[in-house]
């Protein structure tokens, strides 16, 4: 049962992990520029979208390494 919890934990957080990248603004603008991120761009970079979403993308990193982890641990 815990098997299984973790493996849709796992999924559910690839997809998330997915469409955060995506919505990252690439050399010439990305998604993020749709949902504001380019709004107030100042000379120093990143703005608090940016900021935001690069918070969120290391938080979903952190919880598939650890999904990543607990699987091949439970699955041995």
């Amino acid at each position: 049962m815990l098997t299984v919890l973790l493996v849709i934990i796992h999924v559910l957080v690839s997809l998330g992990m997915i469409m955060l990248i995506l919505l990252h603004s690439g050399r010439g603008g990305g998604l993020s520029d749709m949902f504001g991120g380019s709004m107030g761009r100042t000379a120093a970079g990143s703005t608090v979208v940016e900021r935001n979403l690069d918070r969120a993308t290391v938080l979903m990193a952190l919880i598939f390494t650890f999904t990543t982890m607990a699987l091949a641990i439970r699955l041995q």
